[in-house]
């Protein structure tokens, strides 16, 4: 089983139901089981129109999927909860599921980079992946996520709160 790390967000809509039916979708999937939930936490959005904030947090998932198969389950998930393809970058959505790692692979294909290509540069990313792998070392810049928590936020100024404490989840 390989050890997979989803981004989650929402900034449209109820935007804790999304996350909260994006994750129960996810764990009813086969092959993949949701071993833990990160904080969710609240920022404001990076890029793009102006636009409500968004509701944040990572799950880690135990899958026997490949990542292409997990990519299409992901992006089957967000358009079950009402995501539409848009043509301005970064608009708001009701749910965005993002792989973020998968084990320590680095995988370059068309449809899908691995680590994703901006995590490093995201706080709303890195603080609640941080909470569930510490010490995961990131498969390219070779330094573990709390580190590069700890140098985005410094540099940050996207406020966040949290909203659920974290805890397992089956």
């Amino acid at each position: 089983m390989a050890r997979v790390f989803i981004g989650v967000g929402s900034n449209e809509g109820d935007r804790l139901w999304n996350i909260s039916r994006a994750i129960q979708a996810l764990s009813q999937t086969s092959g993949v089981g949701v071993a833990n939930m990160a904080t969710i936490i609240e920022t404001k959005p990076e890029g793009g129109p102006v636009q409500g904030p968004y509701l944040n947090t990572v799950v880690e998932v135990e899958t026997s999927l490949d990542p292409d198969s997990l990519l299409e389950i992901l992006q089957n998930i967000e358009r079950l909860l009402g995501r539409v393809p848009c043509a301005i970058r970064w608009s708001a959505r009701p749910i965005d599921l993002d792989l973020l790692l998968y084990d320590d692979r680095v995988i370059q294909q068309p449809r899908l980079i691995v680590p994703h290509p901006r995590m490093h540069l995201r706080i709303f990313v890195l603080e609640p992946l941080a909470q569930l792998a510490p010490d995961f070392l990131h498969p390219v810049l070779r330094q573990p996520i709390s580190a590069l928590a700890e140098a985005v936020a410094r540099v940050s100024d996207s406020c966040s709160f949290v909203l659920q404490s974290s805890g397992e989840n089956s």
